[in-house]
């Protein structure tokens, strides 16, 4: 559950300037105000199953965007990536095979940016 809110959170940051105002609004709320399907349907003064279907069609839409430019999965990949290069600077003595791995890092960082 906490994954999927993550992920969320992270596409609305990515996508969400690609929304409706009004999608983006029902995200916010019902997302980071924590508010439920009746009181976004209370301030918009429409049914809940109506706030529902715009939720729906909202994450929809990023999970669309998603699939077509994938930017959310690049994101993740260079977060392991700077996880892993972070872990190897925190050793107190670097071997050959490690300063190798950092270059490839980078190389592969560098290559996901051009792309």
């Amino acid at each position: 559950m906490l994954d999927q809110l993550n992920r969320v959170n992270l596409l609305f940051d990515i996508y969400g300037s690609l929304l409706t105002e009004r999608q983006q609004e029902a995200l916010h709320f019902y997302f980071s105000e924590n508010y439920s399907l009746a009181e976004i349907a209370a301030e918009y003064k429409i049914s809940r199953q109506a706030v529902y279907d715009l939720i729906q069609r909202a994450l929809e839409s990023m999970e669309n965007l998603e699939k077509k430019l994938g930017l959310y999965k690049l994101f993740n990949e260079q977060q392991d990536l700077l996880t892993e290069a972070d872990a190897l600077l925190l050793q107190t003595e670097l071997k050959e095979r490690d300063l190798k791995r950092l270059k490839e890092i980078i190389a592969a960082l560098r290559s996901s940016n051009e792309n």
